[in-house]
């Protein structure tokens, strides 16, 4: 299995206006951040996670010509609004795209890709099949996926469990119910902003705390604003097990 950090980046807190601060200055690739999103790459299977707005420029950088499926952890536009560029896939792979999300996720994608779903269809509009889900596991070609509730302020949204991977994002508060199903992973990867305290996010401290509770070998944190500071600088911070995800960042298991 390999996963690639497609984006790690978030839209809170990023000025819409030029910025010179020194992150947002910085020479350092790694402070240059697409909006979060992962690939999972599986037993012959592509798996996005998220098609923010940056999905387009995400799939050429890593050249990927198959799509099998997306998994939505929620429905913020910063996860959602780049979905309407499956329809190259579509085109290139004459099929429709297998997108797995809860129900309200889905009642959302088609409010706001509603021309997608309108009969009789427009030629060109992106096809794909919607799967509900529940915080329960489920399976995608034979690929097993356990769903993780987390609350992003008092939005649930699901994190997930590939083997010995877990992927979480937009978080500020984990169960312990929930937070059980995280632990024995090998990598946690966790969302953590920025320094000071946020409304739907964890921190940096807040995210180490999770670490510490779970214990993984290695955690990588992602969704993270320019708030937080020159990648070199605070991953001079963190355990030796922690690090912060950059854009293009790959990571491969067994």
């Amino acid at each position: 299995m390999k996963i690639t950090f497609l984006g790690t980046g978030t839209s809170q807190g990023v000025p819409i206006i030029a910025c010179d601060c020194s992150v947002c200055s910085s020479k350092d690739a790694k402070d240059n951040r697409l909006r979060a999103s992962i690939l999972v790459q599986v037993e012959g299977m592509n798996i996005v996670v998220d098609s923010g707005p940056d999905f387009r420029a995400q799939m050429l950088a890593c050249k990927i010509k198959q799509l099998d499926a997306i998994l939505f952890t929620h429905a913020h536009r910063d996860h959602l609004a780049g979905l309407d560029d499956i329809r190259g896939f579509n085109f290139s792979m004459k099929r429709a795209i297998d997108v797995y999300c809860e129900k309200w996720v889905e009642l959302a994608i088609r409010k706001e890709f509603f021309y997608a779903f309108e009969e009789p269809k427009y030629p060109g509009v992106p096809e794909m099949n919607l799967h509900t889900i529940e915080n329960k596991p489920f399976s995608f070609k034979g690929i097993d996926v356990i769903p993780i509730k987390v609350m992003h302020h008092k939005m649930p949204v699901l994190g997930f469990r590939f083997k010995d991977f877990v992927y979480i994002t937009d978080a500020n508060r984990i169960e312990p119910e929930e937070l059980e199903k995280v632990k024995g992973c090998e990598v946690l990867v966790l969302n953590a902003l920025r320094r000071e305290p946020h409304i739907s996010h964890f921190t940096l401290a807040e995210a180490l705390e999770i670490v510490e509770i779970v214990k993984p070998k290695a955690a990588y944190f992602t969704h993270i604003s320019h708030q937080l500071g020159l990648h070199e600088a605070v991953e001079l911070e963190l355990p030796a097990n922690v690090h912060l995800a950059y854009d293009g960042l790959e990571l491969n298991f067994k």
